[in-house]
């Protein structure tokens, strides 16, 4: 990625980025959606300095397939965003990955407690779809939506992998598993992302076809690029503990291939995920910069 390049795909990202946060505190500030007690710890969840990539790729499919940024996008953005901030709650509590710190900042149930961070993460769970159900219009397209974000979080997606994660800790490395591992884990809601998007703007299945490849190569991509970081970066850099994997007996990319080795993945994937767009010509090149900045990532 050029420098002109570089500077446009991160204005890009921080457009989106506000737009998604926008839609977050408007949801937020609805009345009755949260009530006195949770309102605080999901506020504190939901407002942290995320980085919002996947509900980005929401909003980059869609003004890719339609032209625009439309309000299902919009609102399928805050529900990925409320499902992933879920899943980072939980995982980080002392039954799980037990870490102090997220997104720079002290972990929910250290700012709380573990029951609250329990509940704020069941709490933003159920609020993604109910949004869904009551925010989209279109009975199909909610139907839809819901469908396929239920299908990557839930017991055959995301949680499969997280249960694989912590069952695996400590025992041999085997790139079956390991693949198994980060695909369910990640990937499948980069996945859904960017289904999500391509539903959102009428993308055609054919249109949805290649966004999910690209959706599950950048995921895949994405989460080689956290294992090396993990490895490679500092405390400061990703918000959290760094080196946990290691200690943890994760089964990452690293601890497998070998860093060079992971290098080379990641690029191979990331190539894989920008030939997926080739259809789409120019409109892709927000999409195209997220797939190249993923072996730069520094956070």
């Amino acid at each position: 990625m050029n420098n002109k390049a570089g500077k446009n795909f991160k204005s890009e990202l921080k457009n989106k980025v506000r737009l998604v946060n926008k839609t977050l505190k408007d949801v937020l500030s609805s009345p009755g959606v949260i009530n006195t007690e949770l309102k605080k710890p999901v506020n504190y969840a939901l407002t942290g300095p995320g980085k919002r990539i996947r509900p980005a790729i929401v909003l980059w499919c869609c003004e890719m397939v339609s032209g625009k940024v439309n309000h299902d996008a919009l609102i399928a953005a805050a529900a990925i965003e409320m499902v992933h901030t879920y899943s980072l709650i939980h995982d980080d509590l002392p039954a799980m990955d037990d870490d102090d710190y997220r997104r720079g900042r002290l972990t929910l149930h250290k700012k709380f407690d573990e029951a609250t961070a329990i509940l704020t993460g069941d709490a933003l769970l159920t609020l993604a779809f109910e949004l869904l159900a009551k925010e989209v219009k279109n009975a199909k397209t909610a139907v839809r939506l819901i469908q396929e974000l239920a299908e990557a979080a839930g017991a055959a997606g995301m949680v499969a992998g997280q249960m694989s994660d912590l069952k695996f800790e400590k025992k041999p490395g085997n790139k079956k598993m390991l693949k198994y591992i980060h695909v369910n884990k990640t990937a499948k809601m980069f996945c859904c992302a960017a289904i999500m998007g391509a539903i959102s703007g009428g993308a055609d299945e054919t249109e949805i076809k290649k966004l999910s490849e690209y959706g599950l190569k950048v995921g895949l991509g994405f989460q080689i690029a956290d294992d090396i970081l993990d490895v490679c970066g500092t405390n400061a850099q990703l918000g959290k503990t760094s080196g946990k994997d290691a200690k943890q007996g994760k089964q990452t990319y690293p601890s497998l291939m070998g860093l060079d080795n992971s290098k080379k993945i990641a690029k191979k994937i990331a190539d894989d995920a920008i030939a997926a767009l080739k259809q789409f010509g120019r409109k892709a090149e927000s999409l195209v910069s997220l797939a190249e900045s993923l072996l730069n990532r520094t956070k």
